[in-house]
């Protein structure tokens, strides 16, 4: 688009290439374009000590693997009947197998994870012992290998516009090309000329809820574990030039999480955790007071076997933890060390040991009796009581006769009782921009968007399941992709 009233003589900053975004994808593409002569410049919609998106925020596991043949093999699989072109995920095979090979190349220390499981997420498919997880150094979480990452830009001094949020692509009118981009800096509109190309690595719409409604089916609303700033921004800068869009219903989600207005992201409950055990009887029900499975299943970054296929938890909307005084008196129920997660590493939320102060903000809710419990969460009190006796009697036995749960397997002792109301959480979103192997951003007839390029979660190519570690290994793969092929174009001006 061509803002109105433009001067095309007139721009207020220039560089050769411009960078919306700065998460590991934004980094992989300053570092390599830059390295390859040309003049770099980031925008970045976080203010500085906000920003990294979700790489900062993560595990900060990255995929490299070891074998191309079974890492195309493996890929192709994890798209199930979301078919994704060839030569996409060959290029995408090469590039995983060399980003032990780029960090330690700029002076990192590449090091696999120690921890089960080894690193393969869906061992069934074939081609699954390809993948491995890596991280910076000798400890996994805490932003470490994101701080790795930051320091190749800092220290090649590429300019970063904090707040700076990118708004709209300028483009040539006859030619299609991308010409700059319009941005938004201290509340005023800033034209900034791109003389190579211009790479969206703004991330995914976890923090968008229109977009949330409209592309992921049966998730009336969710809320983000990572980074806030991540509203799909990029999704209506790159249609408004006319490019395509795929795997918009993918997702890293849905969990259960609490949301409070406090915070914009997430905070996870541990006694919801997978490996978590912690003593009292605990379950979570729908508005219907009744229990919808397994609350200690782990899911596979949110999908779950249904049927001979994957698909995305089901979740009722809103949700309650019910537990008693036992699990109450255990110890405070989030994690505050902050390993990773928004909530934990950048809010910085202090948890009271003893879940008092929690209880006293009316996030956790408490009753002398279930019926009173009911009344105060607004569920139909002879139905939860119904639900807790089922609990209770299958936990006696130490068994879950409806949903087949393995721990926490404890009846609820006497009260008082408590309820948290939980929402659906996600990682990220998957869509955006259709790219090709060369990271082009492409027309729905295929043909590429000249001088626009993508990298990382904002259309990624995972189509269907998702591999752990597998989004920060793919922002780095194609973003040096983005990188290199941009810095090889031709200044227009």
């Amino acid at each position: 688009m061509i803002p109105d009233n433009w001067d095309p003589g007139h721009w207020d900053k220039e560089s050769d290439v411009v960078i919306v975004g700065f998460g590991g994808a934004g980094v992989a593409a300053a570092v390599s374009a830059y390295d390859l002569g040309s003049k770099i410049m980031i925008l970045e919609k976080a203010p500085k000590g906000l920003h990294g998106g979700n790489t900062r925020v993560a595990a900060q596991g990255y995929l490299n693997v070891s074998s191309k043949d079974d890492a195309i093999a493996y890929l192709t699989a994890l798209c199930g009947p979301y078919k994704v072109p060839e030569e996409m995920i060959r290029v995408w095979a090469d590039e995983m197998a060399v980003n032990n090979e780029w960090l330690a190349g700029l002076g990192g220390d590449p090091q696999e994870h120690q921890h089960p499981p080894a690193g393969i997420e869906f061992p069934e498919l074939p081609g699954a012992q390809s993948s491995h997880k890596f991280h910076d150094g000798p400890k996994l979480g805490y932003g470490l290998t994101w701080d790795r990452f930051e320091s190749f830009v800092l220290e090649r001094d590429i300019p970063v516009l904090y707040e700076t949020p990118g708004r709209e692509l300028i483009q040539h009118p006859e030619t299609k090309e991308i010409l700059g981009i319009r941005a938004e800096q201290d509340g005023k509109s800033i034209l900034i000329k791109a003389r190579k190309g211009v790479v969206l690595t703004c991330g995914g719409f976890e923090n968008n809820q229109e977009l949330i409604r409209t592309y992921l089916t049966g998730v009336p609303y969710c809320y983000p574990s990572g980074s806030p700033y991540n509203e799909g921004d990029g999704i209506p800068m790159a249609q408004a030039v006319g490019a395509d869009l795929w795997h918009m219903n993918n997702f890293a989600g849905p969990s259960m999480a609490l949301k409070v207005p406090e915070f914009p992201a997430t905070l996870s409950m541990q006694p919801l955790h997978f490996s978590k055990e912690f003593p009292g009887g605990m379950i979570v029900v729908g508005p219907d007071g009744k229990r919808f499975g397994d609350e200690k299943f782990k899911t596979r970054h949110g999908k779950v076997p249904v049927n001979g296929t994957w698909r995305a938890l089901q979740v009722p909307c809103p949700m309650f933890m019910i537990f008693d005084q036992p699990l109450m008196a255990a110890g405070p129920l989030y994690n505050k060390e902050p390993n990773r997660g928004w909530t934990a590493m950048m809010d910085r939320y202090d948890w009271s040991a003893d879940n008092s102060a929690e209880l006293e903000k009316g996030w956790i809710r408490k009753a002398d009796n279930i019926a009173e419990l009911a009344g105060i969460i607004g569920v139909d009190a002879a139905t939860l009581e119904d639900t807790i006796a089922r609990w209770n009697a299958g936990a006696g036995n130490g068994e879950d006769p409806e949903y087949g749960r393995k721990l926490m397997l404890s009846p609820f002792s006497e009260g008082p009782y408590y309820a948290i109301e939980l929402s659906p959480s996600m990682i990220n979103t998957q869509g955006g921009p259709r790219r090709n192997e060369r990271s082009e951003i492409l027309r729905p007839n295929g043909e590429k968007i000249p001088r626009l390029y993508s990298a990382g979660e904002l259309g990624s190519i995972y189509s269907y399941l998702y591999q752990g570690t597998g989004n920060i290994g793919e922002c780095l793969g194609f973003g040096r992709i983005a990188g290199r092929n941009v810095a090889s174009e031709t200044p227009w001006g």
